[in-house]
């Protein structure tokens, strides 16, 4: 182990970046609106890694806002697809329509106090699955997930952000890993996890659930993605027994089928 690339991934799907055009509205959240954010910034920051597809997220700023989804998938071609926003009132017309746009899934904020409805953030995620095989993703506190891991191990499809972003909320993330759900290897600098300490133990408790992702641009967290962080994962997956078959896995395989990327 150590910082030598011979043991980076050889290939890799970002699990989770932002587009912020300001060509197309953005929304203040807590009194911030991100520095426009565009595909040739991403391009620029991730060249030389070995990124073959990706998923572009919808932030807070950019509320229930489809048309920049539309345009970045457009440009960045079909090894993306994206991750958006809607309300639990969107019509079933809507939902299938933006799945031929190549949408796969619904955020759901509970970090940031959009949304406290458990049961009915459920309800939804099963509604979008039936649908279009849609899956929930959940950004939220992994401290405040006690009482909701049953309730959320219900969903048919369903990924966490960012290691579940408190380091004593670990056990509950890895409760969600063994009911298979999806944990994202991400924000990095915005998580309070031991990143290291986290992939080992999720790694080994179901080596099918790590996405890594770059969070590119990082907006609101202390730092944004460096490329230390592909070694830092790459070594932990070592000491967890894990050669370079769980490299690929973390880095491109598991994201490829859980996104159906082509």
């Amino acid at each position: 182990m150590g910082n030598s690339r011979d043991n980076w991934p050889k290939r890799i799907i970002d699990s989770h970046l932002h587009i912020y055009d300001d060509e197309f509205p953005l929304i203040e959240n807590q009194g911030h609106i991100p520095e426009p954010f565009y595909i040739d910034d991403y391009r620029n920051l991730t060249r030389g890694l070995p990124i073959e597809g990706g998923v572009i997220v919808s932030g807070s700023f950019q509320g229930f806002e489809q048309r920049y989804l539309k345009a970045a998938l457009e440009n960045l071609g079909d090894n993306f697809v994206g991750v958006t926003q809607l309300p639990g009132s969107v019509s079933d017309e809507k939902i299938q329509q933006l799945n031929e746009h190549r949408i796969r899934g619904v955020r759901v904020n509970l970090k940031r106090g959009v949304h406290r409805d458990i049961e009915g953030i459920v309800e939804f995620g099963k509604r979008i699955w039936d649908l279009a095989g849609w899956h929930l993703e959940i950004y939220v506190d992994s401290r405040e997930l006690d009482d909701m891991v049953p309730t959320l191990l219900k969903l048919p499809k369903l990924s966490v952000d960012h290691l579940g972003m408190a380091k004593s909320g670990l056990s509950q993330v890895r409760r969600l890993a063994e009911g298979g759900v999806k944990i994202k290897a991400s924000g990095f600098g915005r998580t309070e996890v031991n990143v290291a300490d986290a992939v080992k133990a999720l790694y080994k408790t179901n080596p099918d659930a790590l996405m890594f992702g770059t969070d590119l641009p990082g907006t609101r967290s202390n730092r944004s993605f460096e490329p230390s962080d592909i070694t830092t994962i790459v070594n932990a997956l070592e000491s967890a027994d894990g050669g370079a078959d769980a490299v690929d896995k973390v880095f491109y395989q598991n994201a490829r089928d859980f996104y159906q990327l082509p």
